[in-house]
């Protein structure tokens, strides 16, 4: 699943990743575009054990891969 939270303003990406992660199946990858590092949601996701890598796109977005 591909999320793409670019021109959102926040909490508006962080809302939108955490909603999505709750219908992921586990074992699934949700990918997410955003603007900026969600420096935010990385504690949220360390928190409920989630796996994430983060690497900066040539446009200077971000793409942030989660494991549920």
């Amino acid at each position: 699943m591909i999320l793409d939270n670019r021109g959102l303003e926040p909490p508006q990406p962080m809302m939108r990743t955490l909603d999505a992660l709750e219908s992921l199946p586990a074992g699934e990858i949700l990918s997410i575009i955003n603007d900026r590092r969600p420096m935010f949601l990385y504690e949220q996701l360390d928190e409920k054990g989630y796996k994430h890598k983060t690497s900066e796109r040539e446009d200077g977005s971000y793409l942030i891969e989660i494991t549920k």
